[in-house]
């Protein structure tokens, strides 16, 4: 608990050893704004004077502010992994207890506060990643306090964020699991930017999961991503919805994605998150009403799938299929299938061969139909070969 680490961690930090560059960091502070950065975070009505969220960098996140939330949150999102199978296994290779956290985008860190309350045999190192310098301030403090705590300046929207971590050793105890356990001491959580690049950066996250790249050659590690209610209709969207999309059937084939708690205990919006709906930015008035600030937000759970039906090295040509198909997603199967290639009317007949119903429209398609038409779309000799995927993951390209 934060408590048991001494009365530092309830109180600002005034230790006579301070580094310079936080001596400074706390003299600017205070010459703007009377607020110094410290463990204990400023009072939630004070926090939109303090941090601004107009610069480009910021102005499309939200985080957490409310402290008892995040508090309430933390044991639900790491849970005590003790009788996990998987433990067994680490306790005979000597892996130290507790799961490593890595957390992106977590604003001024009340939700980082909240993990820091759980016991070290549930937590053992948090890896915290914020590239904004006013959130940074307010997180770096919370080193001197907890040594579980590591804060690195970096986004955790691009790709060369990870081997850094990695060649700075935050990973190195970290053990890789057969696929077919899900990792008992990895995990991901992140505050998912409320716009279209972080509907972009989640379907990375699912994307990395076929060919196990990313953190996930580490092994199945959960996730947990705090995203507008926007995304997440996407992501669950049935097959016959109107929200039904790629997202939807990628997300469908390589895991499980569930609520991590009742949509209503995150509202209403202005009692637990930054920015707050007051003085709403002129960007964000012209934006959809969805991806405003102020629209809720969900906490999900994604667990990679055992057995994912998108197999090693097929997930360009589920995109390619999916993307060209979905523009006609009100369109049957049948009538819209022309528009994967020049003679690609050819395939209905073995399509329908596999028993997908080729009068359905594309939306109502369900991931087993999906299956099967993708097949058939591999095996035939006239498939193009350039399949311009812009989206399919790359380790060589700098966002994840």
């Amino acid at each position: 608990m934060l408590r048991k680490l001494g009365d530092k961690a309830t109180t600002r930090l005034k230790h006579p050893d301070f580094s310079p560059a936080l001596t400074r960091c706390r003299r600017h502070y205070s010459e703007r704004t009377g607020t110094v950065p410290s463990v204990e975070l400023p009072p939630p009505i004070d926090w939109r004077n303090i941090f601004k969220t107009t610069p480009v960098l910021v102005r499309d996140r939200i985080s957490l502010r409310n402290l008892e939330t995040a508090t309430d949150l933390a044991p639900v999102l790491v849970p005590d992994m003790k009788d996990h199978p998987a433990m067994q296994r680490t306790r005979e290779n000597r892996e130290p207890e507790g799961s490593v956290i890595i957390e992106a985008f977590p604003g001024p860190g009340a939700l980082t506060r909240g993990l820091m309350k759980l016991p070290r045999s549930r937590v053992r190192r948090i890896i915290v990643l914020e590239d904004y310098g006013q959130y940074y301030d307010w997180l770096k403090p919370l080193e001197e306090v907890d040594d579980r705590v590591t804060v690195v300046q970096r986004s955790g929207y691009f790709w060369d964020t990870y081997p850094i971590l990695e060649e700075m050793g935050l990973l190195d105890d970290v053990q890789t699991y057969p696929w077919e356990q899900l990792h008992p001491s990895l995990r991901f959580i992140a505050h998912v930017p409320h716009n279209i690049p972080g509907e972009q950066l989640v379907n990375q996250f699912y994307r990395n999961i076929p060919d196990r790249a990313w953190l996930y050659k580490y092994g199945r590690m959960p996730m947990n991503l705090i995203m507008g209610e926007w995304l997440w209709q996407r992501i669950s969207a049935p097959a016959g919805s109107n929200t039904r999309c790629k997202l939807s059937i990628i997300a469908e084939a390589l895991a499980s994605s569930s609520l991590a708690v009742p949509r209503d205990r995150l509202l209403p919006y202005d009692d637990h998150f930054h920015p707050t709906t007051s003085k709403m930015s002129p960007h964000q008035e012209k934006r959809p009403e969805a991806r405003r600030i102020g629209h809720p937000h969900v906490v999900v759970n994604v667990t990679p799938k055992e057995h994912v039906a998108i197999a090693p090295g097929q997930l360009e040509k589920w995109d390619y299929v999916l993307r060209r198909l979905f523009v006609l997603k009100s369109t049957a199967l049948r009538s819209a299938i022309g528009s994967l290639a020049p003679g690609a009317a050819a395939l209905i007949k073995p399509i329908a061969a596999t028993g997908v119903d080729i009068k359905q429209p594309i939306k109502k398609l369900s991931l087993d139909d999906w299956a099967k038409i993708v097949k058939v779309f591999d095996e035939w000799p006239f498939a193009p070969e350039d399949l311009l995927i812009s989206e399919s993951f790359n380790p060589d390209t700098s966002r994840v």
